[in-house]
This record gives C-alpha cells, sequence and structure tokens, in this order.
C-alpha cells in the first residue's frame, strides 16, 4: 500500500486513474509501476543510490527534474520527481520504500 503522503505531500493520482500510478502534490511526484528496463541500466557508468533497502538508478533529466527507477527488485517502479521538488533529496524515495519493498520482491525483472 503506498503512502498517502510522500515528501509532505498528499496524494494526487494522475489522470487516467490506474492502479500502477500515484502522484503527490503539485507539481506532482510520481510513481508508475510495471515500466520497462531502462537502457540506462547497461552502462557501468550509470548513477545509483540505495535508499532504505532499495536500489535505484538516478537519470537527471534534461529539464532539471529526476527519474529514479527501482533496481534488483521483479518488477520495475519508477519515480519521477519534478525540477520544482528536488530539494527534498531522497526523501520521495524514504517514503516509498516501505511499500516496494513489502509489494515487490528483490530479484532481476524479466
Amino acid at each position: 500500500m503506498l503512502p498517502s503522503e510522500v515528501d509532505g505531500q498528499d496524494r494526487r493520482d494522475p489522470e487516467p486513474a490506474s492502479a500502477l500510478t500515484a502522484g503527490w502534490g503539485d507539481p506532482a511526484i510520481i510513481l508508475r509501476c510495471g515500466v520497462a528496463r531502462p537502457a540506462k541500466m547497461n552502462d557501468p557508468e550509470a548513477d545509483g543510490v540505495e535508499v532504505d533497502g532499495v536500489g535505484w538508478l538516478l537519470q537527471k533529466q534534461d529539464d532539471g527534474s529526476f527519474r529514479f527507477t527501482s533496481t534488483l527488485r521483479k518488477a520495475y517502479v519508477e519515480v519521477r520527481i519534478p525540477a520544482k521538488r528536488t530539494g527534498g533529496g531522497m526523501a520521495p524515495l524514504v517514503d516509498v520504500a516501505p511499500a516496494i519493498k513489502k509489494a515487490i520482491p528483490a530479484g532481476i525483472a524479466d
């Protein structure tokens, strides 16, 4: 179960509604479950972080936003943090990590 609040922001799911997406705040931090494996994961020089037991591929976007994609889980989860919301650092990942650990087993996604 995803948290009702992430980085101090209330839940505001994007439209159209889907069980695979969630959002918090405005501009929204967006979580999408079941995304494709990013090609950047093949790059040994790619930036990665671990937050509360969940590994993430870190990709800064041209617009200043960040895209984090979970690693070493049976499904890929993407969290996009808009440029105006990056001041909180890894706080959004801290907030979603327990739900990801509970819902998606460790391992390698097909």
